[in-house]
């Protein structure tokens, strides 16, 4: 059966494989302590242009950004993003489990405005009851976000003022990071979210690696503890190594953005074919991330040969699903799936 499902129902680059490999039976320090989680530091750094940068490794993106937010927050603050946001929608409370409540403001395909953070900040400032709620301690954005859709680097700037303005961290989640700054249709690079944002992660489990995220602090800002607090949410590793080993390998001669340009040149040629076919899409994505409009008979019919992603219902008899290209679609892939629509 083909796999367009999500980007992360497949291993990891080879690359990988075989430095693990290499280093199986050699001895390392424990919980990232170790000489290979350094080197991969100092390569995240050097391409970031952010030479203070602190960094951690932890093993999925929930788990960072719950470990991130409840590290960041005072007690009685709440973290501000979109409806759609990632926190607010598919991680199960694990931001309200910690204490700390999502502040939803409107999303638009995906995106959060600096219009409307600016607004909901001057309105939460200027209420005079304002210190009987939930403070607005920082801000939350995904690049890519839900929808595939891109941040350009004037709206991450103009979002970024705002932060600054109002004394609160901005925080973006990078799950599908490579595959944004891969895109043909962007301006950001790695340096600009650097300078922008106050803390980030790089995602590794959707792109190339067997699992883990580098959580990037941009300002000499990592919280006080930060290990210990890794470790007080279940996610400090003991072998620490084999997360570093594998940011270690894809940011050697720039692999990490090689291999997300493949799924970018994927999700083009699987774009072209299904408007050559006269597809609608629910929106137009620059990413990985593909949505189209099915009949839902038609959905059914190929859900027998093909995994894909239910996203929303359209209407009575239409559904908004999602193609996921990845690191590792080949092109076959591609032509074995226009075939059978």
């Amino acid at each position: 059966m083909l796999s367009f499902e999500s980007d992360y129902t497949i291993g990891a680059h080879e690359n990988i494989l075989n430095r693990m490999q290499e280093m199986n039976l050699i001895q390392q320090k424990g919980y990232g302590g170790d000489v290979i989680c350094e080197s991969a530091k100092e390569k995240i750094r050097k391409a970031c242009e952010c030479p203070q940068a602190q960094i951690h490794f932890l093993t999925g993106g929930t788990q960072a950004n719950a470990t991130v937010i409840a590290s960041v927050l005072e007690r009685y603050e709440g973290v501000v993003a979109a409806h759609t946001g990632h926190v607010s929608t598919h991680e199960a409370g694990a931001i309200e489990y910690t204490g700390h409540k999502v502040l939803e403001i409107p999303g638009h395909d995906g995106k959060i405005k600096s219009s409307e953070l600016k607004a909901y900040l001057e309105t939460y400032w200027q209420d005079g009851n304002h210190e009987h709620m939930v403070f607005p301690g920082m801000v939350y954005i995904s690049h890519p976000t839900e929808y595939g859709t891109l941040y350009s680097r004037e709206e991450l700037e103009e979002i970024s003022g705002i932060c600054r303005e109002y004394d609160i961290p901005l925080y973006l989640d990078g799950a599908r990071l490579g595959y944004g700054l891969m895109s043909r249709d962007t301006d950001v690079t790695l340096p600009v979210i650097a300078r922008c944002c106050d803390m980030f992660y790089i995602g590794g489990t959707k792109v190339g690696a067997l699992f883990g995220e580098a959580v990037v602090f941009t300002r000499g800002n990592m919280p006080k503890h930060f290990l210990t607090m890794v470790k007080q949410q279940g996610g400090l590793l003991a072998k620490g190594w084999l997360l570093g080993i594998q940011f270690d390998v894809l940011f050697t001669d720039g692999l990490y953005f090689q291999i997300s340009k493949n799924a970018i040149e994927m999700a083009e040629r699987l774009k072209e074919g299904l408007e050559e076919r006269g597809y609608r899409f629910c929106l137009k994505s620059p990413t990985n991330q593909q949505f189209i409009i099915l009949e839902n008979k038609e959905m059914e019919n190929l859900r027998e040969k093909v995994a894909f992603s239910f996203w929303e219902k359209y209407d009575e008899s239409h559904t908004v699903v999602r193609f996921a290209t990845s690191w590792a679609t080949g092109s076959e892939d591609i032509d074995s799936l226009l075939e059978l629509l």
